[in-house]
């Protein structure tokens, strides 16, 4: 036993050697200078203009600063709520582009649609435009070869990784476990923010990494997302942002991390990857539409709204600096907007795992004589990519409605409204790709895939940066199958007068360890627009409501006090009878849309209850929610 137990110190000594060894200055300015000589400086095109593509939203973006001055300020903003949209203005705004494009993003995956993106960047560069790509370390483009590549692609492309530990960019699982020993700090401080900009005059923003299932291109799970695209002199604002980032000594070029320029001094640089299309006749039809003015202009530059009181607030990177920064931070700004609402707030996050700053703010609102109403939208168990996450809200349920008031809709895993056939019993078969053979045992993970319907693993945000992630970051088995879907929009609404899309899911990590970004409008019009997209994620069809659950006909008062002192314990949470619980809303003549609230009399008559976790077929994975609850106070800081 004492020999067995030497040699696992002994490798794991060796694996913390090998995993903090670095390069020596010569060392890596050889690789820089491998991937800097391979760089072509052939530019396709000599038009003053790049030979961008001609496009209304630019035409836009040219209106708004025409029409702006610095004591009025002119901007149009357009809520992309679909997926294939959001992918669409994407690529048309990188086409468009005649001097820069600075792409900001915390996922970068290389399936279809994030290979489509890698494709119009790298043609974007060879055009002569000027291409900054900057990816934080855990969640993005995970192969070596890939990030070699575009480093030494063009001189025109640059790629640059953030607040890498361990002199990295890729971190295999070993490695993150060295990581998480040595370097638990640095390594859950995470780069949140997610921007595209072109030419400093176009913005997007929003919740979107670059992944298929953010854009409903994924066949088994795909997420209910909201990103804004934003015209005018706010974009300045953004460019700000980008470059305070761009140039922190915290995002550090690919070509110089240790790992990248070992490939590249061992390897040489590679041909850019260009793997094939999943589908590709579903990426031919989208690029159809790129290029059609008149569709464009429908879908995004005549809904646009003209729209006044705009700002962009964005963590800087002195966030992750141990000493004090002397920014004020995003999620401060939101709190205050929060703090100021008189008559309702319309607040949509996908984890409701609130910091402790905010469940005060939250319960002195409630605590006002007339408070506003507070309506949250957020993810069920059935729908959440981030299980553990939602174990430690279902922790808190009590605490969300008795004491900050919240009327709480959690999302449907097959919502009404679904962009796509979910169906009944599974998903449509034309999706779904022929079945290969295996000429191999299946693997572990590729086993639970299988066990619940899936073929592809979504990835969490929350589940990403974290070691306590569900088994192969899956989420919970449902009791039917099909294309499901799960929340991601972070959006808040306060008093239909003020609208915010961005990135911060109004939890602990936004608040303190990862930086994060949004565009808030003061606009009565985009108030309202926004609270209407919101209030749709809540409409009967597409959320059950968490109401109160009828009390226990024996001692009820004991029920409840056992309740709340489980729930205040900071180990064991073990009482199985919570506060609150789901239910669906059923229609009738009594019973007219819009539902009445949980605190409103009528509420039950109006509604039935369907269990603490509809549609989940529970298994083993009620004793583990059960479980994680006991443990809610000590990891919501890292979820």
């Amino acid at each position: 036993m004492k020999a067995i137990r030497g040699r696992v110190l002994l490798a794991l000594a060796a694996l913390l050697l090998g995993g903090c060894a670095t390069l020596s200055p010569q060392q890596r300015d050889h690789a820089a200078g491998i991937a800097v000589a391979a760089r072509s400086s052939q530019v396709d095109c000599t038009q003053a203009d790049a030979c961008a593509l001609a496009s209304p939203l630019r035409a836009l973006g040219e209106r708004a600063l025409a029409d702006s001055t610095p004591a009025a300020p002119k901007h149009y903003a357009r809520i992309l709520d679909g997926g294939p949209d959001a992918l669409l203005v994407r690529i048309h705004m990188i086409r468009s582009a005649r001097r820069s494009i600075d792409l900001q993003t915390y996922i970068f995956d290389e399936d279809d649609s994030a290979q489509l993106v890698l494709d119009e960047l790298q043609a974007a560069a060879f055009r002569g435009v000027k291409v900054r790509l900057l990816i934080d370390q855990l969640s993005a483009l995970k192969k070596l070869d890939t990030l070699a590549a575009f480093a030494s692609v063009h001189a025109n492309f640059e790629v640059r990784v953030y607040n890498p530990v361990l002199d990295r960019a890729r971190l295999s699982t070993p490695m993150y476990a060295v990581a998480a020993a040595c370097c638990w700090g640095k390594l859950n401080r995470r780069m949140h923010n997610k921007l595209l900009l072109v030419d400093d005059m176009l913005g997007v923003t929003g919740g979107r990494n670059y992944q298929d299932d953010y854009y409903d291109w994924d066949a088994s799970y795909n997420f209910r997302d909201r990103d804004l695209l934003i015209a005018g002199p706010v974009a300045r604002d953004m460019a700000a942002n980008f470059a305070a980032f761009w140039q922190s000594p915290l995002s550090v070029p690919a070509e110089r991390l240790g790992d990248v320029a070992r490939f590249l001094q061992a390897n040489g640089v590679p041909a850019p990857p260009h793997r094939p299309y999943r589908k590709p006749e579903r990426v031919q039809a989208l690029l159809a539409q790129v290029a059609d003015e008149t569709l464009i202009r429908a879908r995004f530059v005549e809904p646009a709204l003209a729209v006044q009181g705009v700002q962009f607030i964005g963590d800087l990177p002195d966030k992750h600096v141990d000493e004090v920064a002397e920014s004020v931070q995003a999620g401060v700004v939101l709190q205050q907007l929060i703090a100021s609402a008189r008559d309702e707030v319309l607040l949509q996050t996908p984890y409701l795992v609130l910091s402790k700053p905010a469940q005060r703010l939250f319960r002195g609102l409630h605590r006002q004589p007339d408070p506003p109403r507070v309506r949250v939208s957020t993810n069920s168990l059935a729908s959440t990519d981030a299980f553990i996450a939602y174990a430690i809200s279902y922790k808190y349920k009590r605490r969300y409605l008795r004491d900050f008031g919240f009327e709480i809709h959690e999302f449907k895993p097959f919502p009404a409204d679904a962009p796509f056939d979910a169906g009944p019993v599974g998903a449509d078969l034309d999706e779904l790709p022929p079945p290969r053979p295996r000429q191999r045992r299946p693997t572990l993970r590729e086993r639970r895939l299988a066990e619940r319907g899936l073929r592809s693993a979504p990835v969490s945000e929350a589940g990403r940066s974290s070691p306590f992630a569900s088994p192969g970051g899956l989420p919970v088995r449902l009791k039917r199958a099909g294309i499901r879907m799960g929340l991601h929009a972070k959006s808040m609404v306060v008093d239909e007068a003020v609208g915010v899309v961005g990135t911060h899911n109004f939890d602990p990590r936004g608040d303190t360890l990862n930086t994060e970004s949004a565009v808030v409008i003061a606009d009565p019009a985009f108030a309202r627009a926004l609270a209407a997209s919101i209030r749709g994620d809540m409409a009967p069809g597409n959320a059950w409501t968490i109401g109160r659950r009828d009390s226990s006909p024996v001692l009820p008062g004991i029920e409840f006090t056992l309740a709340r002192v489980s729930e205040r314990m900071p180990i064991f949470d073990l009482w199985p009878v919570k506060y609150a619980t789901s239910y669906e809303f059923v229609s009738g003549p009594d019973c007219p849309l819009p539902p009445p609230s949980p605190f409103d009399k009528d509420f039950r008559r109006c509604h039935t209850p369907v269990g603490d976790f509809p549609e989940v077929d529970l298994g083993l994975k009620w004793l583990g929610v059960r479980v994680f609850t006991a443990f809610g106070s000590g990891l919501s800081p890292i979820l």
